[in-house]
């Protein structure tokens, strides 16, 4: 499947230059990168999301092409930004994917803006700091180069790894430089990440999809989320490990259609080798 080029636009919303990109038309879905990258991680899994979707991805703070101040924040800024961002689309309301970093704004903004937000969906993320990984300790302690290597293991699985020689270098082209000061900001905002205690008060539509092979977000974290939202639906990526969404977009594309009621894809199938 070959992967959207994408027009790069911005937008101004809560005091932020946003950069973003979108692909496709019907139901707003904007989607919500990681730690370690920008909003140009998406460019493989949106032609897999197919018709009746509009797919948006844009920048956080201190990521890719948006532009913000240097002033310290907390993910729960993260989630008005997104909130702010959602308004500025014109967008009454929107459905919401977040992967890792992105999810926990994502339960945030469920939390704290749910007028907003029309289903959240949960990739490989973690409802506090204290249940991220170990691994994640040890990487936030390297040099840039040596932790590149060690998110591309925790990323993707051997198997993928060895099937497809050109995966971890799509992973290292996501990866992207920030600043010292720029990462610091990033790794605070983490550290303050703790919401198990509010799940239960969500109302938005939930969606928990998780690798049970992570390494930085161990599945546990998946299954206690499942349980504790009320009507949350878990579903499991067998084998997967942290870039679900990238290693495997077929099927995350596939559960996301499901979730949202839109059927099987009926535009070209990615897989079936068709010009």
């Amino acid at each position: 499947m070959p992967m959207i080029e994408p027009r790069l636009q911005t937008i101004v919303c809560s005091r932020l230059q946003v950069a973003y990109f979108e692909s496709g038309s019907g139901e707003p879905l904007v989607l919500v990168h990681g730690g370690e990258s920008s909003c140009l991680q998406f460019v493989e899994l949106m032609p897999y999301l197919g018709e009746g979707i509009r797919a948006i991805a844009y920048d956080q703070r201190d990521s890719g092409l948006t532009v913000s101040g240097d002033e310290p924040y907390v993910v729960a800024d993260l989630a008005s930004d997104l909130a702010a961002f959602i308004e500025s689309l014109g967008v009454e309301r929107a459905h919401v994917l977040g992967t890792s970093f992105g999810g926990m704004v994502a339960l945030h903004a469920a939390l704290d803006h749910p007028e907003q937000i029309a289903s959240v969906i949960l990739v490989a993320t973690v409802p506090s700091a204290s249940l991220l990984g170990e691994v994640v300790g040890n990487i936030t302690t390297m040099s840039p180069e040596a932790r590149r290597e060690a998110l591309i293991n925790g990323l993707y699985t051997p198997a993928g790894l060895a099937a497809d020689p050109d995966l971890s270098e799509r992973g290292r082209r996501v990866l992207i430089e920030r600043t010292p000061d720029q990462m610091s900001r990033r790794l605070a905002s983490v550290r303050d990440h703790h919401v198990t205690d509010r799940l239960s008060e969500m109302t938005t539509r939930t969606l928990v999809l998780h690798g049970t092979d992570d390494p930085l977000a161990p599945f546990s974290a998946a299954e206690l989320m499942a349980v504790t939202i009320p009507g949350a639906t878990l579903r499991p990526i067998e084998g997967a490990r942290h870039g679900v969404a990238s290693e495997f977009p077929a099927e995350v594309a596939a559960i996301v259609r499901e979730f949202l009621g839109l059927g099987p894809n009926v535009a070209q199938d990615p897989t079936d080798g068709s010009p």
